[in-house]
């Protein structure tokens, strides 16, 4: 018997790209709040998502993440744990709910792209850094106090995509607000099939969920992000027009879930609400 959580199933089930749930996640963020050409957000939000009464509004984030499955094995294997991402979500509404989608992400590291794919998450391999910091004092590292910078950059396919930096100036109670609401985002899974190229095997629109939730304290500041065209690329169609505040923290939380909003691949029922 072949066993395994995803391909490649095996005989022991050890060689699955991606280990079985629950997935723990530890990481640094750099989220850098800004809004965007309230046309091109709208132009990419998926079926069933209208747009924000804020029109643009938008986040990029730069993440250094180390995660694991329930044994904690990858953790003592650190290729198998540590990568980072790059990523931007647009606000939207559903039925009249604040949400966010993803509508592009680059990540270093295939475990992390496939099981993004997993949650709906249209991942891409990229290159992705970002200034760390460190508890000690070192020209090196810079301190989490007013005055440091941090910055972070992606490029994909040989060309720079990304430049984001935040220059810290104090510590706030006040979490980022554009990435805040929940987060949608679609499964989508391409047929092979001679004649049935356009009739998906899974495109859905799913609503992630996590538990155990942990913040560090945040630090805010004035924020740059630079989005920069490249051939078979569109995000610079999502570049700021304008820019909002710029924050700092390390979050850690737990999947083991994912909740299905829509099936696109099913007749829509409405409700009587809506006849």
């Amino acid at each position: 018997m072949l066993r395994g959580y995803s391909v490649p199933r095996s005989p022991e089930g050890r060689s699955s790209l991606v280990p079985a749930p629950p997935w723990h996640y530890v990481g640094d963020f750099l989220v850098l709040e800004y809004w965007a050409d309230p046309e091109a957000v709208a132009a990419v939000l998926p079926p069933g998502l209208d747009p924000h009464p804020d029109p643009g509004r938008c986040a990029a984030l730069f993440v250094d993440w180390q995660s694991c499955s329930e044994s904690g094995a990858e953790l003592e294997d650190p290729v198998r744990s540590q990568y980072r991402e790059f990523f931007v979500v647009v606000n939207a509404l559903l039925d009249g709910e604040p949400v966010t989608t993803c509508p592009y992400i680059w990540v270093d590291r295939d475990f992390a792209l496939a099981r993004g794919w997993v949650q709906g998450f249209p991942k891409k391999l990229g290159s992705i850094h970002m200034t760390r910091h460190f508890p000690i004092g070192s020209k090196a590292a810079p301190a989490l106090g007013a005055g440091s910078r941090f910055a972070g950059t992606l490029a994909a396919g040989d060309r720079r995509l990304a430049f984001g930096a935040l220059t810290l100036e104090r510590e706030t109670e006040d979490a980022p607000t554009h990435n805040d609401p929940p987060l949608l985002n679609v499964r989508h899974f391409p047929r092979l099939e001679s004649g049935r190229h356009g009739d998906p095997a899974v495109h859905e629109l799913v609503r992630a969920r996590s538990r155990d939730r942990r913040i560090s304290s945040i630090w805010e500041g004035s924020a740059e992000l630079e989005l920069y065209p490249a051939p078979n690329e569109e995000l610079a169609g999502l570049s700021p027009v304008e820019l909002g505040k710029g924050f700092r923290f390390t979050f850690a939380y737990t999947v083991d879930d994912l909740e299905t909003v829509r099936d696109y691949t099913r007749p829509r029922v409405e409700t009587a609400a809506e006849t």
